[in-house]
């Protein structure tokens, strides 16, 4: 196996367009090293990304916030104004593993692992995050839910990879939440998760919102009936309850060992009403 650490995007670029299928992007390596030890995968060439600037930049801007795909969990939940402006993504990622993993683990590699219960996917669905991706052909951007096809598989081209997430900076009165259920009070896998963003009215009602859930279908998925449900309305009862019906209505989850159909399709309208009361009240302070 082939070792790489190339210090740009364009030489990254290269070395994986030249490996092909072979090839897999090296960040962290806490899901890659697993994979490769468990013999999941065998892959000719391991490129890392660490060296490059702009996956290891958090950039905040007037009107965009960038985040570089290298950057770990621990990095993250350090930059006290990202997690002011964006603090349910900056929890989702701090969900992920233990404080040892933290500091190893990224953002990118957490999203390009593609699993269904990934803890940021869908905090940053929720937040309107787009991807920043390069290859051969150069950078386009595009909405992080619209990269996922399936379990373990992104809609990357050969000699892509994704080098930062870009959100737009909040307006006022704006605030998120990630919640996820699981067995074990800490270090397990999401059984449901559910990432929410919601912008408020001068009079208290939505002008705005992004629902998403994870662990529930074969790819992290917004909740397309939550504008029409959350629009112009305060948050009472009536609306909490259409919110979790529409909820479940998205889940398209799996029988396993770890929760049922059933199960996982009642908490996830049982996540999503509490974490919209969650980044309800956020939105209410800021």
């Amino acid at each position: 196996m082939r070792y790489e650490a190339p210090e740009t995007i364009e030489a990254a670029v290269a070395l994986l367009a030249a490996a092909g299928k072979t090839a897999r992007v090296f960040a962290g390596g806490t899901d890659l090293i697993i994979q490769i030890k468990e013999e999941m995968i065998e892959p000719g060439m391991l490129v890392d990304i660490k060296k490059i600037k702009e996956t290891r930049e958090v950039i905040l801007d007037d009107d965009e916030i960038r985040i570089g795909a290298s950057v770990t969990g621990a990095e993250l939940g350090e930059n006290k104004e990202l997690k002011k402006l964006f603090p349910g993504v900056v929890e989702a990622v701090q969900l992920i593993g233990s404080d040892q993993v933290q500091g190893r683990a990224t953002i990118g590699g957490n999203f390009c692992n593609a699993s269904p219960a990934a803890d940021s996917v869908p905090a940053l669905i929720a937040s309107g995050a787009k991807a920043v991706v390069a290859g051969p052909n150069g950078t386009r951007t595009a909405a992080v839910e619209d990269l996922l096809i399936k379990p373990g598989q992104l809609s990357l081209a050969p000699g892509e990879l994704i080098i930062s997430f870009c959100l737009s900076r909040p307006p006022k009165n704006t605030g998120d939440a990630y919640l996820r259920f699981i067995p074990r009070s800490e270090m397990d896998i999401a059984v449901v998760g559910a990432g929410v963003s919601v912008t408020l009215n001068p009079d208290g009602t939505c002008a705005a919102a992004r629902v998403a859930l994870g662990a529930v279908a074969p790819t992290a998925r917004l909740v397309e009936q939550a504008p029409d449900i959350l629009l112009g309305k305060e948050l009472d009862e009536r609306v909490l309850a259409e919110l979790a019906a529409a909820a479940s209505a998205t889940c398209q989850p799996i029988n396993d060992k770890r929760g049922t159909i059933k199960f996982r399709t009642s908490v996830a309208g049982v996540l999503a009403c509490r974490a919209i009361k969650i980044a309800w009240e956020r939105a209410e302070k800021n």
